[in-house]
């Protein structure tokens, strides 16, 4: 069982930045793909970007491609998601999960309870 929180959402102007973290606990957290995805209202959850357990592959939607990093600190059991000039559109419920590293949400059985990233224009 992996248990995951996140933090760090919160209301930012389009053009600005914010950082998510997701703190994993439970099994051993190296094993897994960490993958974040978002949803936003009468939207399906869509995939965002996935690292591996190293740290070394990324990969990311294109929407984000370019604006969006992600990182991991398996010392801190801590996955960051770094996300510069914001769009309206990047206005969502972020959810992070662990699991195998696709983009299908429906692979994964562990996730966070979400927070918001609200991005005004």
């Amino acid at each position: 069982q992996v248990q995951l929180v996140e933090s760090g959402g919160g209301l930012v102007q389009a053009g600005g930045s914010l950082t998510l973290s997701c703190a994993a606990s439970g099994r051993t957290f190296s094993n897994y793909y960490m993958v974040w995805f978002r949803q936003a209202p009468g939207k399906e959850r869509e995939f965002v970007g996935s690292v591996s357990w190293s740290g070394l592959t990324t990969y990311y939607a294109d929407s984000v491609k370019g604006r969006f990093t992600l990182s991991r600190d398996n010392a801190k059991n801590t996955v960051y998601l770094q996300m510069n000039s914001l769009k309206s559109d990047d206005t969502a419920t972020y959810y992070c999960a662990a699991g195998p590293g696709t983009t299908w949400s429906g692979r994964y059985d562990y996730w966070g309870q979400g927070t918001q990233v609200t991005v005004s224009s």
